[in-house]
């Protein structure tokens, strides 16, 4: 069963909207994981983040487009990457993950509500 969370807890999250400017295979480790620079909008700026997606994107299909990240989480350091921010995705059949995005273009650093 699914652990009931407070209105506070959902609220503590800040979900932002950003856009990824840069992307390059991740060199360290066993996973098909990729490191991503996203634009988060002039109030956060740009983070950093590692993400499991080399399954389903290439590196040139990922710039410019936009995703929803955590941008309010402690970093985690991988190998010589700082990963600042958790981006939001969904399990394909095999659990790999599918990026969450907006349907229509929309101001990076917007929060979603």
């Amino acid at each position: 069963m699914t652990e009931i969370a407070a209105h506070a807890d959902f609220h503590a999250l800040d979900l932002r909207v950003g856009t990824i400017t840069d992307a390059k295979r991740d060199p360290v480790g066993g996973l098909p994981s990729l490191r991503l620079w996203v634009d988060f909008g002039g109030e956060i700026g740009s983070k950093t983040a590692l993400a499991g997606l080399a399954v389903h994107y290439k590196v040139d299909q990922l710039i410019g487009r936009q995703v929803v990240g955590v941008v309010n989480l402690p970093s985690t350091q991988s190998g010589d990457f700082n990963s600042e921010v958790r981006l939001l995705g969904l399990p394909d059949e095999n659990g790999d993950p599918i990026l969450i995005r907006p349907d229509f273009r929309v101001p990076d650093g917007g929060r979603v509500s």
